[in-house]
């Protein structure tokens, strides 16, 4: 049976007048949040730990700004918008001790509450708002006056927790686009599942292999850059917008040829019996575990892949061609990272 899609005749945002409410963070998701559920009328706080960069960058788009434990303790609705491994230090320090029967602690992603590295008390509603999309295009979708399709799960809390949920979708967009209900098991494990084994890892693991192959069998870089990357977007748009099917119309027969009888031979039904495995060790908590490992033992494994892949030759060689196309965004993403 088909899942409920709610819209905006689905929620009220006068669940949140009156509200405080207190986004935790000021990163891609946190700050696309603020300013959103600000613009439709709400009032926000921002709680950020002593020190944060993103002190002067909110100041500076309009919000209060106070220490995350005064945020906590000042807002009914508290959103947790920070990276999933520096929940439950943030928690245990300064969201625990300042929460109170009846506040609402409001997630993006659920990762601490299902595999339990953020326990919560029964008397405080649990609710999740998932946008699905990065940040800057929940905020751009937005003051387009467009919206960014978005999930919702109650954890604690029942129809109300569930209306405080819908009001939330609908001040950021949300219900412009569509919400859907889930909860927090579904949610997690499909999310790290895509991420690991399609939309990133999948990926870029696909487009490095088959760039790889072309340069060693002795064709130019550019050529494997355009063909194995860059190309990649306007295929992916046309399947956003249409489909599979919709995208095979728009491609030639050699391709489509290429696609049906190829494709099935290099992602085959040994990758999906290793997309299996992947999927049993996140269910298991084996993924979780070990990346709250890895974040205690000082990123060590994590930052030193990173490191490699920016020194692959793809990079080097779309970051040259990248600079040759006056439409593309100059960006350097050297030691850049997402403020919280």
């Amino acid at each position: 049976m088909p899942a409920k899609v709610y819209s905006d005749k689905d929620a009220d945002l006068g669940v949140l007048k009156n509200k405080t409410l207190a986004v935790l963070g000021f990163g891609s998701q946190g700050h696309a949040h603020a300013l959103n559920l600000k613009d439709s009328g709400l009032t926000v706080i921002i709680g950020l730990y002593e020190g944060s960069k993103s002190i002067a960058v909110a100041r500076e788009k309009g919000f209060e700004v106070v220490p995350t434990a005064e945020a906590v303790k000042r807002a009914d609705v508290i959103m947790v918008a920070l990276p999933d491994t520096k929940q439950a230090a943030a928690y245990a320090k300064d969201i625990a001790p300042n929460l109170t029967k009846g506040k609402t602690l409001l997630f993006s992603h659920g990762f601490a509450i299902h595999f339990k590295t953020v326990v919560v008390p029964k008397n405080v509603n649990v609710i999740m708002v998932a946008p699905k999309g990065p940040g800057h295009i929940v905020r751009r979708q937005y003051t387009e006056g467009k919206g960014v399709p978005a999930l919702i799960a109650v954890h604690q809390g029942g129809t109300a927790a569930k209306k405080v949920a819908l009001a939330w979708a609908k001040g950021i967009g949300g219900t412009r686009a569509g919400v859907i209900e889930t909860d927090f098991k579904e949610e997690t494990e499909t999310d790290l599942f895509g991420e690991q084994t399609v939309l990133c890892g999948g990926c870029t693991a696909l487009v490095k292999a088959g760039y790889e192959v072309l340069v060693e069998a002795g064709y130019s870089p550019e050529m494997a850059y355009f063909e194995c990357l860059h190309e990649l977007k306007l295929i992916v748009d046309l399947m956003n917008e249409k489909g599979i099917a919709g995208m095979r119309f728009s491609i030639s027969e050699t391709a489509k040829w290429g696609d049906v009888s190829v494709g099935p031979k290099i992602i085959d039904a040994s990758v999906k019996k290793r997309m299996q495995k992947a999927l049993k060790e996140i269910q298991s908590g084996k993924f979780a575990k070990e990346w709250v490992a890895e974040y205690k033992g000082g990123y060590k494994k994590y930052n030193a892949l990173l490191k490699a892949d920016e020194n692959h030759g793809i990079e080097k060689t779309g970051e040259r061609l990248r600079g040759l196309m006056p439409w593309m965004p100059k960006r350097s993403i050297k030691g850049v990272q997402a403020a919280y």
